[in-house]
């Protein structure tokens, strides 16, 4: 019986010495996934002048002169603290989780999204272009996704997307990316990088407010657990100035995005958005 015991206390101690060194692991990743793309930012940006879109369809023009002030300097990579509510249910049963996250924004290279909850069970992880990592109590793995090119397509939209609401001097008219008018407040920017391509609508009012995002995304978030192009969207508001651009600070997003199976899993009040000079 004591070398049951003893068996099982040494399994359990190599268990959580497994985890523990599997969590630290994972926190270095993030590290150097966030210094390598704030290296991305440049020492000495252009500043935006209105000749950059002159050339762009009215609704677009709309959209950059509101989102940047003339002469501000085009910063392209962006962190963004958030709080609010992130889902781990569905439309019936959202079961809504306090929570709170810093992110980096490097379009189109990349992101960094590191997230815990703040109520009931933690889970804590982070979202990046090349995996997605929760875990449970810290150190319980819930979930290890990525390394795919059905994630990488995924992600790809989802930071693309959120391109347009915190970090507009990433979309920009230059190679790679592109812009079009759908309609009187509707334009579309179609951002490019290497095989990957993702189309966002922009809704934007007569100031030129971008109130709504939606594009078709490549994800598996249905009953069919498949991956496929899906609606996907998210509403703005509490527009604030920060350094010279315009930028919402509360953000409501899901999938099925305009359909009666859409609701919000993520709801985020920002409280702080800096364009960090690069760490070289």
């Amino acid at each position: 019986m004591a070398m049951l015991m003893f068996a099982v206390l040494l399994m359990l101690i190599l268990i959580i010495l497994t985890l523990a060194l599997l969590w630290q692991f994972d926190a270095r990743a993030d590290r150097a996934e966030w210094r390598r793309l704030l290296a991305l930012q440049p020492d000495d940006p252009p500043r935006f002048d209105q000749s950059m879109i002159a050339d762009l369809p009215e609704p677009a023009r709309r959209y950059f002169t509101f989102t940047i002030q003339p002469g501000t300097a085009l910063f392209p990579v962006a962190e963004i603290d958030m709080t609010g509510d992130f889902s781990l249910g569905s439309k019936d049963r959202p079961a809504y989780q306090p929570m709170e996250a810093q992110q980096i924004l490097a379009v189109p290279e990349g992101f960094v999204w590191s997230m815990r909850t703040r109520g009931g069970l933690p889970i804590s992880g982070s979202d990046t272009a090349s995996w997605t990592r929760f875990r449970m109590l810290w150190v319980i793995p819930v979930a290890r996704l990525g390394g795919d090119p059905d994630h990488t397509r995924s992600a790809f939209g989802r930071y693309a997307g959120e391109a347009v609401i915190w970090a507009p001097a990433a979309l920009l008219p230059a190679p790679g990316v592109s812009w079009e008018a759908v309609a009187e407040n509707i334009a579309r920017v179609t951002v490019r990088h290497g095989n990957l391509s993702q189309a966002i609508d922009v809704t934007i009012d007569s100031e030129g407010r971008p109130v709504v995002v939606a594009f078709q995304r490549w994800s598996d978030a249905n009953p069919d657990k498949v991956h496929r192009l899906q609606p996907f969207g998210a509403t703005l508001s509490d527009f604030r100035d920060v350094g010279g651009y315009r930028l919402p600070f509360h953000v409501e997003a899901g999938n099925m995005f305009g359909t009666k199976e859409y609701f919000p899993f993520f709801i985020a009040d920002v409280t702080e958005i800096r364009f960090p000079q690069a760490m070289k």
